[in-house]
């Protein structure tokens, strides 16, 4: 998969070159007490950044995980979408070569220690769908470090539901030699508090409920997993 890496250079270096439509920047907390796989309680705070660009798209996050047990982690995934073309379509409107690369950092309180590093590379749309901000398609090639390589597929929406807003991803693993089928589903329903602040930017106050099956590939390690959120955008 050497092809990956030299086609994953040349797309990202065409970020130095883009002109920003708009762009985004976010920090959340989260706190929840049913994680699967370590430690079931811990503290997340999470950077994220959006933005849109002449040559597509861009969406990143940086989280910050802390158990209660000691252990640490950081997990960070950089995706970067570039155009290939629009379309006059009622639905699809867009096509993308989509990219996106996942790195890891573990820490245990043991002094176990462990990381990855995963090249995803495949084909993005954009869904025309009434009532949602936007929804995304994504498909993929997995490149990974540990195990074999697979498929995955990424769905992506934001829905304003009044004067709530509901927005996350379904992430779908194709099974290999070392893991089974996995399905992340991953949704915030949350609150705007600014207008009674006072405030120019989001302020949210919500909850994320996470539904993994077979996480991170185990079979049978499923998470069912409510956390309490505030994210505020700047």
């Amino acid at each position: 998969m050497r092809i990956v890496y030299y086609l994953l250079l040349a797309v990202f270096s065409q970020s130095v070159y883009a002109e920003t439509v708009w762009s985004d920047y976010s920090v959340s907390y989260l706190q929840g007490g049913h994680y699967e796989v370590g430690d079931e309680n811990r503290k997340v705070v999470t950077f994220e950044y959006a933005s849109g660009t002449s040559w597509g798209d861009n969406f990143m996050f940086i989280d910050n995980l802390q158990s209660d047990n000691g252990d640490a982690e950081i997990y960070g995934e950089f995706s970067p979408r570039f155009k290939l073309m629009e379309l006059d379509f009622d639905v699809v409107t867009k096509l993308y070569i989509a990219t996106t690369m996942e790195m890891g950092v573990f820490s245990g309180a043991s002094g176990y220690t462990s990381n990855l590093t995963n090249y995803l590379i495949g084909l993005g749309m954009d869904v025309k769908i009434p009532y949602f901000n936007f929804f995304k398609v994504n498909v993929y090639h997995r490149n990974n470090e540990h195990g074999d390589n697979n498929y995955q597929t990424t769905l992506v929406w934001a829905l304003p539901l009044g004067p709530l807003y509901y927005d996350g991803f379904i992430d779908y693993a194709t099974s290999n030699d070392n893991k089974a089928t996995s399905i992340n589903f991953t949704s915030q329903l949350k609150y705007d508090l600014a207008p009674l602040l006072n405030l120019s930017s989001k302020l949210y106050l919500g909850m994320e409920y996470v539904y993994w099956q077979n996480k991170f590939g185990i079979d049978g390690v499923d998470e069912k997993n409510a956390n309490l959120l505030v994210k505020y955008h700047f």
